[in-house]
């Protein structure tokens, strides 16, 4: 199994951002999480961040016959981007949307997510964790 992990906006910046909210350590740590958990699920992951919308759409698109599924963070376009919704729907792959913290009990604004429009899971507020247990998640589809 081969999945895409998909950072949006600013998760290049965990351990700098709001420690408080996102903690201390930094984006090379959370990549570390990834890794090592698809390592012991025998599961191959590509992961990618981008700030900008139509890249990360992009990356989305490209994504198509060459992944199984797609982990994504799309950090605050998740309650914006019609455009990463439509990318998502239109390469018809297994999703599961991953967000640090738990959006639904932050604020208001935050509680839309176009991305769970399309997931097939949601998995929110558990930190670093929260990847491993979508890589997890797709492990245990196979």
């Amino acid at each position: 199994m081969k999945l895409l992990v998909l950072n949006g906006p600013n998760l290049n910046m965990v351990g700098v951002r709001e420690p408080e909210l996102y903690g201390k350590q930094g984006y090379k740590a959370l990549c570390k999480v990834i890794k090592d958990s698809a390592k012991e699920n025998g599961v191959k992951v590509k992961i990618k961040q981008s700030n900008v919308e139509g890249k990360l759409v992009t990356i989305i698109q490209k994504a198509k016959d060459k992944f199984d599924g797609i982990i994504i963070n799309a950090g605050a376009y998740t309650h914006t981007s019609i455009a990463i919704l439509d990318a998502l729907k239109a390469v018809n792959l297994l999703t599961v949307e991953v967000h640090l913290t738990d959006i639904h009990s932050r604020e208001e604004f935050r509680k839309l997510s176009y991305v769970s429009m399309y997931a097939e899971k949601q998995i929110v507020g558990k930190g670093f964790d929260g990847y491993r247990l979508a890589i997890e998640y797709f492990a245990q589809r196979t």
